[in-house]
């Protein structure tokens, strides 16, 4: 399965990348204007109300917040509340969506890290799929550094912005 991991250091504490990262609002901050998912109404902090394997809910994907293009089973199988959360689900176009997010306290800041795993439905168009999301994600963290600022690292650290 193809997968992929990006990491950034971004000058805020933890706790408060933690809500930004499991609130409606935060995901959808990292995707605009590109990207909008759907969240159930009210939904505040999805990773409150989770069991480990079970559908939490369908997001849809919109693009430009507008136009349906895909959507995702949300179910979360491991959360480390405040550090890590893992997402195993299904989407229209994967078979298996795997997005693992990890957040590590630094001496000036926190590294986060979005490993991404998937395995398409049809295997034809993994390519153009690893570039869109690889893309997607850079973007993502591209729009975290906007918001929160990069943290200096230590001397051999992760590299900002590290593909792997």
């Amino acid at each position: 399965m193809p997968e992929f991991e990006i990491q950034s250091a971004l000058s805020t504490d933890a706790d408060t990348l933690w809500r930004h990262s499991t609130s409606p609002r935060g995901v959808n901050t990292e995707f605009w204007p590109l990207l909008r998912m759907t969240f159930p109404p009210g939904t505040v902090d999805f990773a409150d109300s989770w069991q480990p394997g079970v559908r939490l809910f369908r997001s849809w994907i919109l693009l430009f917040g507008l136009i349906p293009i895909d959507y995702d089973d949300i179910t979360f199988v491991e959360i480390d509340p405040g550090r890590r959360f893992l997402e195993r689900s299904s989407m229209a176009t994967q078979r298996v969506w795997q997005h693992e997010r990890t957040l590590t306290p630094l001496e000036a800041g926190t590294r986060i890290t979005d490993r991404i795993v998937f395995e398409p439905r049809v295997s034809a168009f993994e390519r153009l799929q690893r570039l869109v999301y690889n893309n997607v994600f850079r973007y993502r963290h591209y729009r975290l550094k906007s918001l929160f600022g990069s943290a200096a690292v230590q001397q051999g650290a992760a590299v900002e912005g590290q593909v792997r």
